[in-house]
């Protein structure tokens, strides 16, 4: 289980936690809902920031709780829902269905990447 000995972020009635550890984003996932969270989905521009935080404290990328859904290059929430906020990186999405998940870089910006790349787990409560 997610030992929350990194930083924590709290933003509205969200709070995004990391555990330092990088791996692909399914396994992120799974530690994520483990914890009894889900993996970090920024829904608006503050959430992004306190997101981008644990991003910048790490200095590693990280995936975010968003992939490409049935439809190429249209990406939603993993609970399915459209995504109502985005912080594209310019140019991007690319990846046109064979980028289906999404990592932060270090300047807040968003780019589809592949699944099985390791990133930083960043969850939220």
């Amino acid at each position: 289980v997610l030992a929350l000995n990194g930083k924590i972020r709290e933003v509205g009635d969200k709070i995004f936690a990391s555990n330092g550890k990088e791996v692909d984003f399914a396994s992120a996932l799974e530690s994520c809902e483990e914890a009894g969270g889900t993996l970090a989905t920024p829904m608006n521009e503050e959430e992004n920031t306190a997101i981008l935080g644990i991003v910048k404290q790490y200095n590693r990328y990280a995936y975010l709780g968003i992939k490409e859904g049935e439809t190429s290059s249209q990406f939603k929430y993993i609970n399915g829902a459209p995504l109502n906020y985005t912080k594209w990186h310019q140019y991007e999405p690319n990846g046109k269905g064979t980028e289906k998940c999404v990592e932060m870089y270090t300047d807040g910006s968003w780019n589809d990447k592949k699944c099985n790349l390791y990133r930083l787990t960043i969850c939220e409560f």
